[in-house]
């Protein structure tokens, strides 16, 4: 069985979120998803819309997603890649580069990004209206 892990914080879910989960799954038997927790976004000066538990129960009811796990820290992958058995790392393009120490532990993908939609698009259109 091949295992996939991917990270992000998954947000005010989109097609695109869809897109990379599907893309993700497609390379693979078993897909793992890690997000960021709201202790870990805190650290990243990020605030997401919804709570870590609630973000978790969006995934999770996505038939591409086998399991979710949270993030609590950059410095964990290493760590995850072990301890899930992960074969096949996948993070969108515009982290290109960013993780390719992984590819001591296993394969790194970048995925081409959806066009036209992020989540910060979306957070920006919304506070103009």
């Amino acid at each position: 069985m091949k295992k996939v892990i991917t990270y992000g914080t998954f947000d005010l879910l989109h097609w695109g979120h869809i897109n990379i989960l599907r893309r993700a799954k497609e390379m693979g038997d078993y897909l793992v998803v890690a997000i960021s927790t709201d202790e870990f976004n805190r650290l990243k000066h990020k605030e997401a819309y919804h709570n870590y538990e609630n973000r978790k129960m969006i995934l999770e009811a996505i038939r591409y997603v086998d399991e979710v796990i949270p993030e609590n820290e950059w410095e964990q992958k290493i760590q995850d890649v072990q301890n899930h058995g992960i074969d096949l790392f996948v993070m969108g393009d515009d982290w290109e580069g960013e993780f390719d120490f992984l590819k001591d532990y296993c394969e790194v993908v970048y995925l081409r990004r959806t066009e036209g939609i992020s989540t910060s698009q979306i957070k920006n259109e919304l506070s103009e209206n």
